[in-house]
């Protein structure tokens, strides 16, 4: 049985990328896993992966996912007014430059939502997250996403050859922000390409040059605001995207 068997979907996304004193990353990456992704997951949310991306030193990128826009509500309260936050919140928060940098989203399509994958074992040691993640994300023209989805379907099939998996395409969800305290940007729309790579190799020989095509192709299309962005992460050791066999 799955992970979405067992736990529900969840597609109401939030793609969230901290800015972390550099030196630093790497203890908030340890108390993240220790902490949170069993709290979220008793409040009924859920924590897709957490990484550190490689061309930003400072940045720890998470996914989470909710049920729906009120579990949102719901589920932040529960947590950030809760017992595990409260007391790990001054060691996490002294560590984060900035938390603003989110994108709310939603699957393209009920066959492109974020796999639920099994949790890592904390306790083994032998057993630990990994491949290579990556995310393309594209800033879409207004009311322009079901036709850039369209050019951009062939280019995503052709990741395929390249050894990715792909494991989720996200859009911007626009409604209201119903937790506050926590904001997210509202520049969009965004179209989001989420991937797993085994290896290096795999990136560097076939994945980032097909990439760097796809990238001049869809900008030809003259449907984004701005060239596609790509983020290249590795997966923390209990990150639950990441490569399985």
């Amino acid at each position: 049985m799955s992970g979405n068997e067992l736990l529900g979907e969840f597609p109401v996304v939030e793609f969230r990328r901290y800015a972390i004193r550099p030196e630093e990353r790497g203890n908030f990456a340890r108390y993240f896993d220790s902490y949170f992704p069993e709290a979220l997951q008793q409040l009924g949310a859920i924590a897709f992966g957490q990484f550190l991306e490689r061309d930003n030193r400072s940045h720890f990128t998470w996914i989470r996912g909710f049920h729906d826009i009120d579990a949102r509500a719901s589920g932040n309260a529960a947590l950030y007014d809760g017992p595990v936050w409260k007391e790990h919140r001054s060691t996490m928060n002294e560590h984060m430059l900035d938390h603003t940098n989110v994108l709310l989203l939603h699957p393209l399509n009920a066959e492109r939502g974020i796999p639920v994958l099994p949790a890592v074992d904390p306790v083994r040691e032998d057993e630990t997250a990994r491949g290579v993640v990556v995310a393309q994300v594209f800033a879409v023209k207004p009311a322009s996403i079901d036709e850039f989805a369209h050019h951009a379907e062939m280019t995503f099939a052709d990741y395929r050859s390249t050894g990715a998996r792909a494991t989720g395409v996200l859009t911007t969800l626009d409604v209201p922000n119903n937790f506050p305290r926590l904001p997210f940007r509202t520049d969009g729309p965004y179209l989001v390409w989420l991937g797993v790579l085994e290896n290096d190799a795999t990136l560097n020989v076939r994945f980032l040059p097909s990439a760097e095509r796809a990238a001049t192709a869809l900008t030809a299309t003259g449907l984004l605001r701005s060239s596609p962005e790509l983020i290249v992460m590795d997966p923390t050791r209990r990150s639950r995207l990441r490569w399985m066999r």
